[in-house]
């Protein structure tokens, strides 16, 4: 049976409340000081993938938890000009902040984009050479105002585990059934060997939570690494063909397949089906925004951020 495209996440996926929910309680959280804002920072491409962040955005700063300014700022695509990290930043100031803390809205902590935004705080003083053109290049430069704080990012966090446990529970809704199929999480993964070995420790505790949540019968994850030289990434969808592959031999069912990646895209839609062509699967290119366990998340990590 060939890879079947499955778009019953696609309404849920439109509307935040719609998933609410799915969110397990975390305890009450207080509130933020006021004159603490919060600089979301993603990745960026065209307008409808960067809507989902400013979606998210617009949710933490109604959501109560966060009193301080909320802004957002883009790294690279064609709307990164308009959204610049030392605009995002100056805007805050105006808006009343004293101090701001940064969540990077990326799937890991170990990538050029996060190094790039832990250049612009002012955390460190070197950046790989390609990373800083694509800052040139759409104007992106340090500001120099407040103090600015660096959260992870998603990493091995809970909230991303339920995420994905919520999307793979609506491509395999009956429990009973999951305790006989397979789940496989898909990811776009870093170059280097050492970010990649990163990726994937946080990744396989994931995982780990995601099974235990879903009782699906196997959960594993692979990075396509698509950014890395041809032969790299090459051989990255060969081994994820290889592990869905066993994993349906084991099952005797499609196997489950969950993207992780922020927000819609080529990846989600036409490159990684590409990747897993011909393959006993179903799966459907549901990113991981918007989803109120990220409005959590955002949250988290404000409250749990040093003083400086």
């Amino acid at each position: 049976m060939n890879l079947r495209l499955r778009e019953c996440l696609a309404g849920v996926a439109v509307v935040i409340t719609c998933i609410a929910p799915t969110v397990r309680a975390q305890g009450p959280m207080t509130a933020t000081d006021p004159a603490v804002g919060v600089l979301v920072v993603a990745h960026g491409s065209d307008a409808a993938w960067n809507a989902p962040v400013d979606s998210l955005a617009a949710h933490v700063q109604r959501h109560g938890v966060i009193r301080g300014p909320v802004s957002v700022a883009f790294l690279m695509g064609d709307e990164a000009p308009k959204h610049r990290f030392q605009d995002a930043v100056a805007d805050l100031v105006k808006r009343g902040a004293r101090r701001v803390v940064v969540v990077p809205v990326l799937v890991s902590s170990y990538s050029g984009h996060y190094d790039q935004i832990r250049y612009l705080a002012g955390k460190t003083d070197s950046l790989d050479s390609d990373m800083m053109m694509m800052l040139h290049m759409s104007g992106i430069e340090r500001p120099n105002s407040v103090p600015i704080t660096v959260t992870p990012g998603l990493d091995d966090s809970p909230e991303l585990a339920r995420v994905l446990t919520a999307r793979a529970e609506a491509l395999a809704p009956d429990a009973a059934d999951r305790s006989h199929r397979a789940l496989f999480l898909f990811g776009h993964g870093p170059n280097s060997a050492e970010d990649y070995a990163a990726w994937m420790k946080n990744l396989r505790v994931v995982a780990d939570s995601v099974r235990a949540a879903t009782g699906f019968a196997n959960v594993a994850v692979e990075l396509v690494r698509d950014d890395a030289p041809a032969e790299v990434r090459g051989e990255a969808v060969k081994r994820a063909r290889e592990i869905v592959t066993l994993q349906h031999a084991a099952t005797n069912k499609d196997v489950v397949i969950v993207p992780i990646l922020v927000s819609t895209g080529a990846i989600a839609e036409t490159k990684l089906p590409g990747d897993l062509a011909g393959l006993p699967a179903v799966y459907s290119p549901a990113p991981l925004l918007p989803d109120a366990n990220l409005v959590q998340w955002v949250e988290r990590r404000v409250l749990q951020a040093p003083p400086r």
